[in-house]
């Protein structure tokens, strides 16, 4: 015999027990099921979670800045086609250095990807950039080549 062999019986789900309301309910009475005296007795006292016996609590412990700082992540930077279009001329060598000194991307960005939104009809010539194949599919239309 198991617990998943166990049939499910009809109407399983009993009302909540009223705590706190005399002896009548057949809970506790004075009590109130939180037996005699001491800390947890009291009306004040917190819950377990939070409460560590007079320890500074866990989260005042730890610090107010939210999230954990990867120092390892590379983050891409996103260059759309129209940005493209609207900051080179026919004919133009687009590389990550040349974005960065145009002020396109960060100076320390390390990975760069050509994204598709916008429309671009200047013939590019794109070195070393990695790109969605919808972008390349646009360049290429245009005229232009990627190495």
């Amino acid at each position: 015999m198991y617990l998943e062999n166990i049939p499910q019986r009809k109407n399983r789900i009993m009302k909540g027990k009223r705590i706190g309301r005399g002896y009548g309910s057949g809970v506790g009475g004075h009590t109130v099921g939180r037996g005699a005296k001491g800390q947890k007795s009291r009306s004040g006292h917190k819950s377990l979670e939070s409460f560590e016996g007079g320890n500074v609590p866990f989260f005042r412990r730890m610090p107010k800045y939210k999230g954990f700082n990867n120092k390892f992540k590379v983050e891409t930077q996103v260059v759309n086609t129209e940005v493209l279009a609207k900051n080179f001329d026919n004919g133009e060598t687009v590389t990550i250095d040349i974005l960065k000194e145009k002020g396109i991307i960060k100076k320390n960005a390390q990975n760069v990807k050509i994204l598709a939104k916008g429309e671009i009809e200047k013939k590019l010539k794109i070195e070393g950039i990695n790109m969605s194949p919808s972008a390349r599919a646009k360049i290429e239309k245009a005229g232009g080549t990627i190495i």
